[in-house]
């Protein structure tokens, strides 16, 4: 073998060694979202266990209020369809922005059963209502949380797959990049509360 011939060999060793660390890095990176998936699905579960027992609670004073109780419980359901599909595929883009949509939408129908909650004071003062709040918003708290982590290991897998040379990998082995999940609020309550004296 010529010194050519040897190079040339040592050049493709490192080559398939280095495609295959990054392709390894990439696929425990999308393990990890996976992962950080399933500690928001857990949760997830757990709030949507605890929003039906509310809305039962909830019915007996609410009579007259149907459509916001009708309206809870099918956001509830499209967001646990959608949260279903993330848990297949959670480093899928799409299925983490309908994730996203439907959870902005639940959380927006809850607001409202609470809005009732404040309205009437027979349905504030009754126990079990108030222990499924807190047990909601307790676990709203977690999802936050569980949220953060998730965001995190998808600006990992973004980052990683995104930079060169392991963007060529990642095309080469079809790593798209992925979705945040993002905070379900709205622009106006992203805005400063203004006090005025």
């Amino acid at each position: 073998m010529t010194p050519t011939n040897l190079i040339s060999i040592a050049i493709l060793a490192v080559l398939v060694f280095w495609s295959v660390g990054a392709y390894n890095r990439l696929i425990r990176l999308k393990n990890v979202i996976a992962n950080a998936f399933g500690q928001i699905d857990v949760q997830l579960k757990r709030r949507y266990d605890l929003i039906p027992n509310l809305v039962e609670a909830a019915k007996k004073y609410l009579l007259h209020e149907r459509e916001t109780l009708e309206a809870v419980i099918n956001a509830r359901n499209q967001a646990k369809s959608a949260s279903d599909a993330v848990r297949s595929r959670p480093a899928n883009a799409l299925a983490v922005t309908t994730l996203a949509a439907a959870e902005q939408t639940l959380t927006s129908s809850l607001g409202n059963l609470f809005a009732l909650n404040e309205a009437y004071p027979e349905l504030k003062a009754d126990q079990t209502i108030r222990e499924l709040s807190e047990e909601l918003t307790s676990t709203e708290n977690k999802v936050t949380f569980a949220r953060q982590a998730f965001n995190d290991a998808v600006l990992d897998y973004n980052n990683a797959q995104g930079q060169f040379p392991a963007v060529l990998v990642a095309k080469l082995f079809s790593f798209a990049p992925s979705a945040m999940l993002q905070a379900t609020e709205s622009a106006d309550e992203r805005k400063a509360v203004r006090i005025q004296m």
